[in-house]
């Protein structure tokens, strides 16, 4: 009898142990806080049920105010990142630059040759299209969609190759 006694004991101890361990957490809003005088002040609720995790954001750095920095954000280097020479920079972006401009060229000519099948919404119909004038009609669409995909990818790459320094 004395054994299961100590084992029941042992038992409801273990079991009281995590409630011991664990905290009250107060949520104030988008903070957590397991302060209860601040918790008071602000007016917080207390948090009930499964365990908190609350990971801190790093703030950001900068120079104080917002927009008041000298150089864009965009051109900045991330924090970390290995310092690439002025000669190797300029040769990494001639690089870019003429695999751009080819793609660019390939592009342009793929629409040249897309606007001539489409012949203006009107292309030749093919084979079963003449008994079949919805089968024609889906692969105009099919066209006029690739056209527009194409044109879409043109407009990408002048992006990209207007946001590249200038030759020098």
């Amino acid at each position: 009898m004395k054994t299961a006694s100590l084992i029941f004991l042992a038992g409801s101890l273990l079991a009281a142990l995590p409630a011991l361990a664990q905290e009250r957490v107060w949520r104030c809003g988008n903070e957590y806080t397991n302060n209860s005088t601040i918790a008071q002040q602000k007016g917080c609720k207390v948090m009930e049920g499964g365990n908190v995790t609350v990971v801190q954001g790093t703030k950001p750095s900068g120079g104080g105010s917002a927009g008041g920095s000298s150089a864009p954000a965009a051109s900045r280097a991330p924090a970390g990142s290995p310092r690439v020479e002025g000669v190797d920079q300029r040769a990494r972006d001639g690089e870019a630059r003429s695999v751009l401009e080819s793609e660019l060229k390939k592009a342009e000519a793929r629409q040249a040759e897309l606007k001539k099948e489409y012949n203006n919404g009107e292309p030749e119909k093919q084979g079963s299209e003449g008994r079949n004038y919805q089968k024609y009609l889906d692969r105009v669409a099919e066209m006029k969609a690739e056209l527009a995909r194409n044109e879409s990818d043109i407009a990408g790459i002048r992006r990209e190759l207007g946001r590249l320094p200038a030759r020098q």
